[in-house]
């Protein structure tokens, strides 16, 4: 379900920092992630690690005998297989076979079943590969009558196909406050990329149409730059590209106190792994892959080919990276819930974006795909360590984050707890740029953005 398409727009939406900005807080529930391959891993933790020889294993014995791979609760690697002979070699590779009714396959072509009936806004889908089904969840918009039609279509797929009810509504998360208005809403950057025509803030597609300009300061004068390439619905991505052509810095996310992680690669994430997500309303937060291939259909459209988590975001976080041991695995695109009453949130895959972008991360060694950016899979020896539980990964390597001169002081404040609630901010690079246009002067400006965003999207 992914388009590689590459696709210029600009787009305004409240940045709370530049090369790390947080979006909106935009949440989708519209995708379908694949299982990531070996190679578009980095790193080299047991985390890692595990999730590669799972993955290598996945890729050797083929969807028809397979059901994806997982990290469990004590760090070892899980394979679901469909028959003994498969479970047989996976315990050979030292990792942890468990023998399941249904193939990835039979999964796949459950979401395809279910991508081609008529679309139900507040729906969203994604393979569980624990326990072996597709799960399908309404939110509380969807009327009970389109409810007893997605379950007949649920019933005439089988028993890989699950139903059950969610409280909330699936929304993009983007900030509605006068602030934004003029583009839509808050929202925060991802990473910093690069191209042969530039350098540019990797961010979520939905916070805005082509054409937005981000600004540094709260007045909307000090302009850092215009999104020109996006993809939303369908995918959710989008490029703002630096007005100056050179992103201020690397990939740098900070998480407080003058401290920030830096990014050092780019991958795919694995079912069980322990991830983190900054913010510029919820801050850091950190919870579990809990599924791939995900989709979800929002008010706007759907949007496919996302990352399902129990991270939790609010209006704000939408763009914002995820990440986890210093690698980028995703931007935030969009979900149900709230940090106070817990919720599930979808990510972007980086991956995806930068191969369909043709971009890469600032810093990283320029390649034509983004598992170029990734080092070798490690070998099965060095696959084979102690294996860790996944709940004690940690975002990365922690250095201080230094920002001179008045771009400084400009970050103390937005990143001030009493100013932006927890107040962390991404930041890729050494300058945070806050999207702003908090005063809009007449109804005039408001009524033709409005008709200008509506004309954009559909």
């Amino acid at each position: 379900m992914r388009h590689a398409r590459r696709r210029i727009v600009q787009r305004g939406a409240r940045i709370a920092a530049v090369g790390g900005l947080l979006c909106g807080g935009l949440m989708v529930t519209h995708a379908m992630a694949s299982e990531p391959s070996a190679t578009s891993r980095a790193g080299e933790s047991s985390t890692q690690a595990a999730a590669d020889r799972g993955a290598r294993l996945v890729s050797t014995l083929g969807t028809s005998r397979t059901a994806g791979s997982w990290i469990a609760a004590d760090g070892q690697p899980v394979v679901a297989v469909t028959d003994t002979g498969a479970a047989a070699e996976v315990k050979q590779a030292g990792a942890r076979p468990k023998v399941v009714d249904h193939s990835m396959q039979d999964l796949k072509s459950a979401t395809e079943t279910l991508s081609s009936a008529p679309r139900v806004t507040g729906t969203a889908w994604a393979v569980d590969y624990k326990n072996n089904e597709v799960v399908v969840r309404a939110d509380s918009t969807v009327s009970t009558s389109d409810w007893s039609r997605m379950t007949t279509l649920a019933e005439g797929i089988g028993d890989s196909v699950r139903m059950e009810r969610t409280e909330g509504t699936f929304t993009t998360r983007l900030n509605g406050a006068d602030a934004l208005l003029s583009t839509g809403g808050r929202c925060s950057a991802g990473f910093n990329v690069t191209a042969p025509q530039g350098q540019f803030i990797l961010t979520a597609g939905h916070c805005g149409p082509a054409g937005s300009v981000w600004f540094a300061d709260e007045q909307g004068t000090q302009q850092v730059g215009r999104t020109i390439t996006t993809s939303f619905p369908g995918d959710d991505y989008s490029l703002v590209q630096y007005d100056t052509g050179k992103a201020p810095g690397d990939n740098i996310v900070a998480i407080g106190g003058g401290q920030g992680v830096r990014i050092t690669g780019v991958a795919d994430p694995t079912v069980g792994q322990r991830v983190f997500r900054s913010g510029s309303t919820s801050g850091l937060r950190d919870g579990q892959v809990t599924a791939l291939n995900a989709t979800v259909n929002y008010p706007e459209g759907t949007v496919s080919g996302l990352i399902e988590t129990t991270v939790c975001a609010e209006p704000g976080d939408s763009g914002g990276p995820l990440f986890s041991e210093g690698i980028a695995l995703g931007v935030t695109s969009g979900g149900n819930g709230d940090c106070t009453s817990g919720g599930t949130t979808f990510f972007q895959p980086v991956t995806t974006a930068l191969e369909e972008l043709g971009v890469t991360l600032v810093g990283q060694p320029q390649a034509s795909s983004p598992t170029a950016q990734a080092s070798a899979a490690p070998s099965a020896s060095a696959s084979q360590g102690a294996a860790v539980a996944p709940g004690s990964a940690a975002p990365g390597a922690v250095e201080s984050v230094d920002i001179p001169g008045t771009a400084g002081t400009l970050i103390a404040r937005l990143t001030d707890p009493r100013n932006v609630g927890p107040g962390l901010l991404v930041i890729a690079g050494s300058i945070i740029a806050l999207v702003a246009t908090r005063y809009i002067r007449t109804e005039q400006d408001r009524n033709r953005y409005r008709r200008q965003y509506s004309q954009s999207w559909g």
